[in-house]
């Protein structure tokens, strides 16, 4: 079940072609390297600046100084993370950034949804959860969306 479309509004929109991600920065946090590759590239080809992260203490490294109230060296428009990887876990990495006031957007991926688990995403202020495997133009649409999302004030 993938509740992005009711999280964020009615219908998303759908991207435009071309750079509509020009000049935003996204951490992508996935331990299955080709996955990753996938979605860094086709985050690329939107004009994204994309942070790859293998495991989540590489992560929390990326956003601990969100973690501190702090501003990371790079703004971070957008956090993709998968749920369970090595050493933190997305979740442990949403938990944290719930009690931080400016945050990133957090986009969960998960092989292991379940409705608990999407509730407690929810509650935690996750901008979406998606079911692998997944259309990568719902991931692009709920990118592409963020800025128009209430509470979204640009990055971190």
């Amino acid at each position: 079940m993938n509740l992005t479309e009711s999280w964020i509004g009615d219908k998303p929109l759908v991207p435009p072609c071309g750079l509509f991600g020009k000049g935003q920065h996204i951490v992508l946090a996935e331990d299955d390297d080709d996955f990753r590759s996938t979605i860094a590239m086709a985050l690329r080809s939107d004009g994204f600046e994309v942070s790859e992260a293998r495991n989540g203490l590489e992560l929390l490294d990326k956003v601990a100084p969100c973690l501190g109230g702090n501003e990371p060296p790079k703004p971070i428009d957008a956090i993709v993370s998968d749920i369970q990887m090595p050493c933190f876990s997305g979740m442990e990495i949403l938990e944290g950034l719930a009690e931080v006031r400016r945050r990133p957007p957090v986009i969960l991926i998960t092989a292991f949804g379940h409705p608990h688990l999407h509730a407690t995403a929810r509650s935690l202020g996750a901008s979406a959860v998606f079911e692998k495997p997944f259309d990568l133009d719902d991931l692009r649409s709920v990118l592409f969306n963020l800025k128009d999302a209430p509470g979204f004030d640009g990055g971190y």
